[in-house]
């Protein structure tokens, strides 16, 4: 099996339990620290399927490695290619895929439930639940590009998930740990206390009860992670999937 690419924006911010999951597993992966200057892969030959983090700069930002990096999502779902995105990854395939990404009304910082649409696409990623308890961290938000299909929302942000047959983006974060959420209370103290956000919590309510919280949301993200990596394994399928004249 070819090696997927995982690509981190923000040394906080890496693969955490996607790595943990794959590595369980003995998947290949490899990583691509944009952050630290890592020049991105010139093409998705070599990969099996690429994962997106998250980042605290905005996918609409004029960084030089957004650009070629929107192409070489593209080129993964022309191929075929399994793509899952976290977050800013998740904004960064929607930027790729005809959508936009904007401001959410607000910032939404910490436990909050996501509404499953209960349509075929959200049972077939996320099963037959109606919520799930996800952590957050993001003021910005993305729309579904054409093509793809919202399988969950939010009280706070309408579009949480998107699916496009193989492709998955999450807006909340699935892949935490609690050295992750503890690391970003710490860092992110400043800009919790000063929110007036409804959809923020304190910090002492992040971290109430995290052992059993982190445990569910492995749970959760563990079967999301093994619907994805199916794709990788499936039968090729048309490319045709969404209609490139929205790119």
């Amino acid at each position: 099996m070819k090696p997927i690419a995982v690509f981190r924006f923000f040394p906080s911010e890496g693969p955490a339990y996607f790595g943990t999951f794959l590595d369980e597993h003995r998947l290949p992966w490899q990583l691509f620290s944009i952050d630290g200057g890592e020049p991105l892969p010139t093409t998705v030959d070599g990969f099996s399927g690429l994962c997106l983090m998250g980042g605290p700069m905005s996918a609409n930002d004029p960084l030089p490695w957004i650009a070629p990096l929107l192409d070489l999502v593209r080129a993964a779902v022309v191929q075929d290619l399994p793509v899952i995105g976290h977050c800013l990854g998740a904004q960064l395939m929607a930027r790729a895929l005809g959508g936009r990404v904007s401001m959410n009304p607000v910032k939404e910082i910490g436990w909050h439930a996501i509404r499953l649409t209960g349509d075929a696409c959200s049972k077939d990623w996320l099963g037959e639940r109606a919520t799930l308890p996800v952590f957050h961290w993001h003021g910005e938000t993305f729309s579904i590009p054409p093509g793809a299909t919202r399988i969950a929302s939010s009280a706070w942000c309408e579009n949480q998930m998107f699916a496009l047959g193989k492709h998955l983006a999450l807006q909340c974060h699935i892949e935490m740990t609690d050295e992750l959420v503890r690391s970003w209370c710490a860092h992110g103290e400043r800009e919790i206390a000063r929110s007036t956000s409804p959809a923020v919590q304190a910090t002492a309510l992040i971290l109430d009860d995290l052992d059993r919280r982190i445990s569910a949301l492995n749970d959760l993200a563990a079967g999301v992670y093994r619907r994805w990596l199916a794709g990788i394994s499936a039968s090729p399928a048309p490319h045709d999937l969404v209609s490139r004249e929205n790119w």
